[in-house]
């Protein structure tokens, strides 16, 4: 697999079935904040991200957030959720990913992460030996830096569609 590619790829975070973790034995998840669970800055999870989460934690599934953002973003977001959190990550690098893996006490091989970035959720999560899944962003973000972004990820993607195995 190469590293920039996703295992899999959804339109949604609630697109995805908990029966999808069920039968490949996913016992943890590493969650991306920013157009992930929510929108930018926002405060409150996304529609829909609420009832995935409880229908999650009833199949027994850990899961907990992991951010490049600071603790101060981070922090109330996870409290309105009820989930522990890593922040400061450092994604693409694998530490925050792995230590997000310690701290749910499931073995990277038994866990996923999703995110909607391909140069730091997916490749973090990638080089850290997880399955990857990776959303569209929720909304377009403003900025030349993410619209390049965005541009590069599209070329990286190819002709991939949701829903779909990469």
């Amino acid at each position: 697999m190469p590293l920039l590619k996703p295992c899999y790829r959804f339109n949604r975070l609630t697109d995805i079935p908990i029966s999808f973790f069920t039968e490949r034995q996913i016992e943890g998840l590493v969650l991306d904040v920013d157009n992930t669970l929510t929108t930018h800055d926002n405060p409150r999870p996304a529609e829909g991200v609420l009832n995935w989460l409880a229908a999650t934690r009833e199949c027994g599934i850990s899961m907990i957030i992991l951010s490049n953002n600071s603790p101060e973003r981070v922090a109330p977001f996870a409290h309105i959720l009820g989930l522990d959190f890593e922040a400061d990550g450092k994604k693409p690098m694998p530490g925050g990913v792995l230590r997000a893996c310690r701290h749910m006490d499931v073995s990277p091989k038994r866990a996923a992460l999703i995110g909607d970035q391909i140069f730091t959720d997916i490749l973090g999560g990638n080089l850290a030996g997880l399955l990857t899944l990776l959303v569209d962003p929720i909304e377009p973000e403003a900025g030349w830096f993410f619209r390049l972004k965005r541009r590069c990820e599209r070329l990286v993607l190819g002709g991939c569609t949701p829903g779909k195995e990469m």
